[in-house]
């Protein structure tokens, strides 16, 4: 047992490195999160069922009538008396059969009006995917800003406790005072309070695009990757603006809507017309045997049962042109709204990422060697420190900021115009 010991401590420890690489995941990238979202999320699952559904309903709107059967046994007689007879002498049989015929293509109208309900359908899955995705896009988004500024707080902390170790240096050799060595370890609270703040952060922004992916896995074994950054070209308002009239299913819906009132319109006209039935029989009626008929009935339209449908459809056709054309200026609405606020966001990006970081670090780096020569005061240098922290952070939110504003521009164009 003794002489196992080592092997069965080794297939142990085997076993469990090969469990945490089974744990282990790759940081997904955007694409391969819109992946698993598209075949995962219940929502957009639902969706296609809805669609479903919608196709099913074609197949009812095109059935056609069954035809109706009808057997008659008439003049039974099973009661004694009168002449001896037996009882099927006098037995009148028949059986007719009728079909209704519907007039005015109201098949072929029901049809068209079930498709197009079914095109609606599929509009409106695609409008909950666009706005689905725009949420997925925040989140991932929100994710990559928690881990830039977690990476940030880290190096934050890591420098600090650089400068700490190099002051305790100073202060053994009698270089600063004893006071000014505390105040400057009591300021390393921030940077481990920004430091556990941004872990929390990143892990709820985990959470919640797990949440839209529809999936179980630990926050802490589950990693995305991208750029974090902001280009400086985008498209003109009026490029955007057409490629969202072309490409926007909510407005796609909305003209979808007014093509399927016109058709039901036309609908309640056709409903309106009289459908003949026509039948056929065969029998036999003893006094003449077997004999054969036709016939047709027709309703008579003295009163128009259908004229509340046909003017209900007509005012729907009126209402869906109100509702298309509110649809279109929403549509640019949101356009302008968004392609205006990424424009403002670049214009703060600029003059960061060209001047405003590169001066902080040289402002920082040069107060600490004025403070480590004795040229600036221990106030001055904290706020130096503060300064940089503070800045960095403002940008990367503004990145985040940026990266949101592009989701909302691809969320009011319904497609990705910006990466």
């Amino acid at each position: 047992m003794v002489r196992g010991f080592p092997s069965l401590c080794g297939g142990a420890l085997l076993a469990l490195f090969f469990a945490s690489a089974g744990f282990a995941q790759n940081p997904l990238t955007w694409d391969e999160v819109r992946q698993r979202f598209e075949v995962n999320n219940p929502n957009l699952r639902a969706g296609q069922l809805g669609i479903d559904e919608a196709k099913a309903n074609e197949i009812t709107a095109y059935l056609r009538p069954n035809p109706t059967a009808t057997f008659l046994a008439d003049q039974i007689d099973p009661f004694s008396g009168g002449p001896a007879h037996g009882p099927f002498a006098f037995l009148l049989a028949s059986a007719t059969f009728t079909y209704l015929h519907e007039r005015r293509h109201k098949r072929e109208l029901r049809l068209e009006s079930a498709k197009e309900a079914t095109d609606i359908t599929i509009s409106g899955q695609a409008d909950l995917e666009r706005t689905l995705v725009f949420e997925l896009r925040g989140a991932f988004v929100q994710t990559l800003q928690a881990k830039a500024i977690l990476e940030l707080a880290r190096e934050n902390l890591n420098y600090y406790d650089h400068i700490l170790d190099l002051n305790r240096e100073r202060f053994k050799a009698g270089g600063i005072a004893k006071i000014d060595m505390e105040r400057l370890e009591l300021q390393r609270v921030q940077y481990e309070s920004d430091l556990q703040t941004a872990e929390v952060n990143l892990i709820t922004a985990k959470v919640q695009l797990l949440l839209l992916l529809n999936e179980r896995t630990n926050p802490e074994q589950f990693d995305v990757s991208g750029p974090f950054d902001f280009s400086n070209s985008i498209p003109s308002r009026d490029e955007v603006r057409q490629a969202a009239l072309e490409s926007r299913p909510d407005l796609r819906g909305a003209l979808q809507a007014l093509t399927k009132a016109k058709t039901d319109h036309q609908l309640a006209v056709a409903n309106g017309s009289t459908d003949p039935t026509f039948g056929f029989d065969v029998g036999r009626n003893p006094p003449i045997d077997q004999y054969i008929g036709v016939s047709v009935s027709i309703p008579l339209r003295i009163f128009d049962r259908n004229q509340g449908e046909k003017l209900r459809t007509q005012i729907d056709v009126g209402r869906s042109e109100r509702l298309n054309d509110a649809a279109k200026a929403q549509v640019l609405s949101d356009v302008d709204s968004a392609h205006a606020t990424v424009n403002s966001t670049i214009l703060l990006l600029q003059p960061y990422k060209s001047r405003y970081l590169q001066q902080a670090t040289e402002v920082r780096d040069a107060i600490e060697f004025a403070y480590e020569h004795g040229a600036a005061s221990l106030l001055d240098y904290l706020n130096a420190q503060a300064e940089y922290r503070s800045l960095q952070v403002t940008y990367l939110n503004l990145v985040g900021s940026y990266l949101i504003a592009a989701s909302q521009l691809n969320l009011a164009v319904g497609r990705e115009v910006l990466p």
